[in-house]
């Protein structure tokens, strides 16, 4: 690979005698990563049942190396949303975030979902997170990632830092804020990440991080924590816009992420004037850690958490408007889903408790999506099925990874299954992956189109 010159002359200046180490680093493997949805299967038992060859990241948890060689990605566990493809450094942001269940999180610059699952995973359906971007067309995946990893709790928009914070002012008390940057730390894993630094340097990349930074402390309660993290070395980036932002908000401080599960401290002489509190801040180094290059701080703002949720604004359905709904859970479910409901048209939500007044917002998807109330019956969405766990449901089906019916499930086949009538529960190995509406022995197929597989 070639490297831009005037990124080589200043990591040179900055790495001093371990530039050779991180120019040797180029020439090994990248490392393939992918974490457990806690939501769905503990680290131990995703192990046992895949029998894959998986390594601990030291780092997270939940997070495990891979062969470069297998393909998670095409298995019906993928399918199941059992696991996230992430790259191992990017897990250490949701990883270090201390999140509690009941907490109120914003993923800032979410897309395509990895911290927000990751977030989700740890509010364990308690709380609410709300994850946005600024992209409509990546904000598409993100509402995928969201609803295959079974979060009930999020609400996804697609809004700029400024909209949001008018809306949601000191609100939440854990917010991720993955700053857009130049990438510099992905230069060894994708090519393409070099010629994106040649055109937006640092100098742009810091004005959109300035911005996002004074809208997400507004956004931030009192006593509650921020991450801030990039892919990038630069400086300017990360301890320079840290410094920045701490001489501006003088009721934030620095805390510390656990450096013993591979973090190098922040280099405050590479910022002038930079406080010795910026070695707080944490790097992950591809030449001394596996995986890419990782910045990492986490902010408290001082004081203590004062916001009281207001009174749920939400227009209850009658009775008589649920009624399908009602006689679908009766009928095919053994339990009760959780309120407060929302009906959008003719699609029934099911919505986190708490939330401020969302209305002038770019919604793409608020709380849970559980189907579609038609004439006379409801169908239940790919959405809902995912949030389930087998015994849910009064009918299933369930198949081996390796069971020629399920490749077919997946590709929106119809066929056979020893299956009384009604709405089933498809499933492989135990875990939910959409419907199927039996009658008379045969599977009508309800897997979501722009899920299949080819």
């Amino acid at each position: 690979m070639e490297l831009p010159e005037a990124y080589t002359r200043r990591m040179q200046k900055l790495l001093g005698g371990d530039y050779d180490k991180y120019l040797q680093s180029f020439k090994e493997k990248r490392y393939c990563g992918l974490r457990a949805n806690t939501l769905k299967i503990s680290p131990d038992e995703l192990k046992k049942l895949t029998g894959w060859e998986l390594d601990g990241v030291l780092w997270c948890d939940d997070g495990f190396y891979y062969n470069e060689d297998m393909r998670p990605a095409k298995h019906p566990f993928y399918n199941a949303g059992l696991y996230y493809i992430q790259e191992p450094s990017a897990m250490s942001t949701g990883a270090m975030l201390p999140i509690e269940p009941g907490d109120r999180v914003l993923d800032l610059c979410a897309a395509p979902g990895g911290k927000s699952t990751q977030a989700a995973a740890k509010l364990k359906g308690e709380g609410v997170i709300v994850s946005n971007d600024i992209s409509a067309s990546r904000c598409k995946a993100l509402l995928k990632n969201i609803e295959l990893s079974g979060v009930k709790n999020a609400v996804i928009t697609n809004e700029t830092p400024e909209k949001l914070s008018a809306r949601f002012e000191g609100y939440f008390n854990k917010i991720i804020v993955d700053a857009p940057c130049s990438g510099e730390g992905m230069f060894r894993k994708d090519d393409g990440a070099v010629r994106s630094w040649e055109e937006h340097k640092s100098e742009y990349c810091c004005t959109l991080q300035r911005d996002i930074l004074k809208n997400a402390a507004k956004m931030l309660s009192c006593g509650g924590i921020m991450a801030y993290s990039t892919c990038t070395f630069a400086p300017e980036e990360d301890e320079g816009m840290i410094w920045e932002f701490l001489c501006s908000n003088p009721d934030f401080e620095l805390l510390e992420p656990d450096k013993q599960k591979g973090f190098d401290d922040g280099r405050p002489e590479w910022v002038p004037g930079g406080g010795e509190e910026l070695k707080r801040c944490g790097r992950l180094w591809p030449h001394r850690i596996k995986g890419e290059g990782h910045f990492l701080c986490l902010m408290r703002k001082k004081g203590e958490d004062a916001y009281i949720a207001a009174p749920a604004d939400v227009n209850t359905p009658a009775e008589k408007q649920l009624a399908d709904f009602y006689m679908f859970e009766k009928n095919y479910l053994n339990i009760q889903i959780e309120q407060p409901f929302v009906i959008h048209g003719s699609s029934l939500m099911s919505v986190p408790k708490g939330l401020p007044d969302l209305r002038g917002i770019r919604i793409m998807r608020s709380g849970l999506y559980l189907g579609e109330l038609k004439k006379n019956r409801f169908e239940p969405s790919q959405a809902f099925a995912m949030t389930l766990k087998k015994e849910d449901a009064v009918l299933s089906v369930d198949f081996s990874p390796e069971d020629d019916a399920l490749k077919r499930y997946l590709r929106g086949e119809s066929f056979e299954a020893d299956c009384d009538d009604g709405w089933a529960l498809v499933c492989v190995s135990g875990y939910p992956l959409g419907w199927g509406k039996v009658q008379r022995g045969r599977l009508k197929n309800k897997y979501l189109p722009s899920w299949m597989t080819v």
